[in-house]
């Protein structure tokens, strides 16, 4: 993160919350994990900075499987390969995520991507 470098010794509270995002994102690839759970990595953030984390998301899903929990449908567009459609606890639906925003097969998953 090239717009922090120096200030590595400060605490993450004084970094912007956009940074504290990519921060937080750059500890989990330290351990090098097989998984990156995201859970509303972008929820707080301006468009820009959300852009970011999308931004190196994309690069990262050639390497790493990502699981990516968001309420936004339109990032779930940008990102997803796969869609899994959970209401209330429910797995409603799940498969390609062409397939399912383009021909949803359960009546639920219609109204969602409709926003009804």
């Amino acid at each position: 993160m090239e717009e922090v470098k120096d200030r590595l010794k400060a605490p993450a509270s004084r970094l912007s919350i956009g940074q504290q995002q990519r921060l937080c994102l750059a500890r989990g690839l330290a351990v090098e994990p097989e998984i990156l759970l995201c859970d509303e990595s972008t929820a707080s953030l301006d468009p820009i900075s959300a852009r970011h984390i999308e931004d190196r998301l994309l690069s990262l899903k050639q390497n790493y499987t990502i699981v990516l929990v968001t309420h936004t449908l339109r990032q779930a567009r940008r990102l997803a390969d796969h869609v899994a459609f959970l209401w209330l606890g429910e797995l409603v639906e799940h498969g390609l995520a062409a397939d399912v925003f383009t021909n949803p097969q359960n009546e639920r998953t219609r109204k969602y991507i409709r926003g009804e």
